[in-house]
């Protein structure tokens, strides 16, 4: 931290920086300032309550570049139809655009960690879901059970007469597109049971 005030501080005493000391779970981000870019090492055993807590802004945030352990960047960034696609990949897609930027070797830090660090950016994006908050919900329900179908994570909650109707519930969660998750939950959240 003393590094940090030191390193930059010119920016910090012309309010072009803001260095926080202290959870940034108990934080509350939107009081930093209007649309932040926010940057941070993310501690990886909370990566996603971080960016979860990043994503509750709702794009009143210019983008955020973080360094997360590699495996969770390519989570993140994964496409449709690959093993890492995933509910975390759906929750960050459908609110931002998100690039991989680099890789940083574990040889980098000084003591090195056990696992190898890749750098993201993430930018907020125009809504594509109408209820955001119940397409999230939906998309757990979808990837509750990852090597189910989406037949067998939805019948309890649509009624299995009204998901059988249904031609893209014999996939996977993860072989469907976010805009085809998306189109999927906007059919279904009118049949409710």
């Amino acid at each position: 931290m003393h590094y940090l005030q030191q390193r930059f501080a010119e920016a910090i005493a012309a309010d072009k920086l803001v260095v926080i000391e202290g959870d940034v779970l108990s934080t509350d981000l939107r009081k930093l300032a209007e649309r932040p870019v926010i940057v941070g090492n993310l501690p990886y055993y909370i990566t996603s309550p971080i960016l979860e807590k990043v994503f509750s802004l709702r794009g009143a945030w210019e983008r955020g570049v973080f360094l997360v352990q590699a495996e969770v960047a390519e989570r993140v960034a994964a496409v449709p139809g690959t093993r890492d696609f995933g509910y975390l990949s759906v929750l960050a897609q459908v609110q931002t655009n998100v690039e991989n930027l680099f890789r940083v070797p574990r040889d980098a830090f000084k003591p090195p960690p056990k696992v190898d660090s890749a750098v993201i950016r993430l930018t907020p994006r125009a809504q594509q879901a109408a209820d955001l908050e119940g397409f999230l919900r939906f998309a757990q329900t979808c990837f509750r059970q990852k090597r189910k179908t989406l037949r067998n994570n939805l019948a309890d909650k649509y009624g299995k007469d009204v998901v059988d109707a249904l031609p893209e519930v014999k996939s996977r969660a993860e072989q469907l597109s976010v805009t085809e998750l998306i189109a999927l939950y906007e059919k279904l959240a009118k049949h409710i049971v």
